[in-house]
């Protein structure tokens, strides 16, 4: 009987993930594969998905201002509030707004509603 370690190192992959620097220490975001594959989504939307998720993920919890969000994606502030208002007519996403001068709270779905 084979040990599944000796199958699996003879296993052809076609992406081969090459060592650990310090910036791949610092943690990956998963992302659901209903979103990754969600043909409704834009890609900015998706983006602005695991960005949150990261955010969430640190601290159980997730507020950034769309200003931080804007600038860890590479992307505008209408953009993002473009992306956002996406995510939340999906039902991924729901916005709560705080107040003036205050960053909104975001509450992620991680399962789809209804299935």
């Amino acid at each position: 009987m084979n040990h599944i370690g000796d199958r699996l190192a003879n296993i052809q992959r076609n992406i081969e993930l090459v060592g650990a620097d310090p910036v791949t220490r610092h943690g990956f975001t998963q992302v659901p594969n209903f979103i990754l594959t969600n043909k409704a989504l834009s890609v900015g939307a998706k983006l602005a998905y695991a960005m949150l998720l990261k955010y969430a993920w640190q601290d159980d919890y997730c507020f950034p201002g769309q200003l931080k969000l804007a600038a860890d994606m590479g992307a505008g502030e209408r953009s993002v509030r473009t992306y956002l208002n996406e995510l939340e007519t999906a039902g991924f996403l729901e916005v709560k707004q705080q107040g003036l001068g205050k960053t909104n709270l975001y509450r992620l779905h991680l399962t789809v509603k209804g299935k």
